[in-house]
């Protein structure tokens, strides 16, 4: 009889330990995908982690009432005995867009686990409009 295998514990990372009390609160939701999201001149740009996931068949974009949406899903693949430490399910992140963005125009690509979408502003337009009395 063979020796068995010492394990390392695994330590959460902070964004684990950040999660966690959400998580319970929250059980059957999906988990958060990270992100980075920066203004670049005309257009709001949003970066997620998505490693691991091919994005023409597990990734859904959607917009909606100033609401961008990103859905991506990782299945397990069951290959013998093994041990994983990587995450699957489903992945679920909301991103409220700025006043000023033209839905139809917003663009995505992926390139090596990241996913970065693109939202075009349109121009400021004037905060204050004066109305004219009529008499």
């Amino acid at each position: 009889m063979g020796t068995p295998a010492r394990r390392e514990p695994r330590l959460p990372d902070l964004f684990d330990l950040m999660e966690m009390p959400f998580t319970t609160l929250r059980p059957f939701t999906a988990q958060a995908i990270r992100i980075e999201d920066y203004l670049d001149d005309d257009k709001y740009v949003i970066r997620a982690e998505l490693p691991g996931i091919d994005p023409s068949r597990d990734v859904e974009i959607s917009v909606s009432r100033g609401i961008l949406t990103i859905r991506a899903e990782r299945e397990e693949r069951r290959e013998g005995r093994r041990h994983s430490e990587f995450r699957y399910g489903t992945y679920e992140r909301h991103v409220r867009l700025p006043d000023r963005v033209r839905e139809e125009d917003i663009t995505a690509a992926y390139d090596q686990g990241i996913l970065t979408v693109t939202v075009p502003l349109q121009e400021a337009k004037e905060a204050t409009r004066r109305i004219p009395i009529q008499h």
